[in-house]
């Protein structure tokens, strides 16, 4: 599938922000947004500020080094900045990993897009991964997200 830049590179929906920076993928950014908001609603939570930003391996290679002292590429880094019971948070996305774990796991692009952002938000919901247990219950959560998405769409996984 042909993947071209979109000239628009930040959008904002109320309080849910999603920032492009100089990477190529196809994303319905206003959709995406919606879906976010309800995706929280769903856990009976609130977003009041997050933030995504996608980005190359590389960028995020330095956040990760800086804030998490890991050396080391990921598809996905999670600050929880809440203070209350409403999500508030930084999430950035190497654009990069979720491409090439797209082509490792032989799922469509959008497909692991949507599963990194909703990843990202069940870390600010609550959600944790470091266990067995807690990654099964995440890739549960991530594949409920991804049929919530589909609702918003036409998108249906195989």
């Amino acid at each position: 599938m042909k993947q071209k830049k979109l000239k628009e590179q930040s959008v904002s929906l109320g309080n849910v922000f999603i920032h492009k920076e100089d990477v190529s993928i196809r994303i319905n950014k206003k959709t995406i947004i919606k879906w976010l908001k309800e995706l929280a609603a769903e856990h009976h939570r609130e977003i009041d500020q997050v933030e995504y930003t996608l980005m190359s391996d590389e960028e995020l290679l330095k956040f990760n080094i800086q804030y998490l002292n890991h050396d080391t590429y990921t598809d996905i880094i999670t600050f929880d900045l809440s203070e209350d019971v409403k999500i508030n948070g930084s999430i950035l996305i190497s654009v990069d990993r979720v491409k090439a774990n797209a082509k490792e796991y032989n799922t469509p692009q959008d497909v692991e897009l949507i599963r990194v952002l909703s990843h990202g938000l069940l870390h600010l919901i609550g959600f944790k991964d470091k266990s067995a247990k807690d990654q099964k219950r995440m890739r549960l959560e991530e594949e409920k997200a991804i049929y919530l998405y589909g609702k918003f769409t036409k998108f249906h996984v195989k």
